[in-house]
């Protein structure tokens, strides 16, 4: 109990700075928010990625259905970009012509059996082409449904801790509660801790 104790002394006003609310909050708290900070730069990466990604994605799309519907060979487009497609309307339109002229190669007389043979590569070409898309947008999910509970979790260990180093002040004034909390709960300053200031002010009220 002696670190519980050290950290029951009272804080001035000097030692409500967010650096030192942090560097004195307990590890587990501190793991927190630093977890939390890296969640916050790794989702920040994905969304700015998927942005850039979206945004040159469309525009090379466009681009392609103005040369596909602008009279051109099918032909010559398949040649140009045959060797690398380079978005995901490209390889769906490679993906085709490759079996059909696979097909004719191979002289295929059945219609059907050709146009079933297109509708699955496409199939296949599709679903490539989504997993690409969405790809680390599960990470994106699984941060913003977790990161609540997980802040939550750093919220209620910080009041444990703040109620453990008043039992060890052995002063249980109000005063001295309000000065304690904002130091176990540095962990949001901005806001975790406000509502648990309510209950003191509640208090205050009731007559004696």
């Amino acid at each position: 109990m002696p670190e519980v104790a050290q950290s029951a002394l009272p804080l001035t006003s000097s030692d409500l700075s967010l650096l030192t609310l942090f560097w004195q909050a307990h590890w587990i708290v501190k793991g927190v928010m630093v977890g939390l900070l890296v969640c916050s730069v790794w989702v920040w990466a994905i969304a700015v990625d998927k942005i850039i990604l979206y945004a040159r994605t469309s525009r090379a799309m466009d681009k392609f259905e103005q040369a596909f519907w602008s009279g051109q060979s099918l032909e010559e487009l398949y040649r140009n970009i045959s060797s690398r497609p380079s978005h995901s309307m490209a390889a769906l339109f490679v993906a085709a012509m490759r079996e059909w002229k696979r097909s004719l190669e191979g002289q295929a007389r059945s219609f059907a059996g050709l146009q079933m043979r297109i509708e699955k590569v496409m199939d296949v070409t599709i679903t490539r082409e989504i997993e690409r898309l969405e790809n680390r947008l599960l990470v994106l999910a699984t941060v913003g449904s977790a990161g609540p509970f997980i802040g939550l979790f750093g919220t209620v260990w910080g009041i444990m801790t703040s109620f453990q180093s008043i039992a060890a002040s052995k002063n249980t004034s109000l005063r001295w509660s309000r000065r304690a909390l904002p130091r176990r709960c540095s962990r949001r300053r901005s806001g975790s801790w406000l509502p648990y200031r309510r209950p003191f002010s509640t208090i205050n009220s009731v007559p004696r």
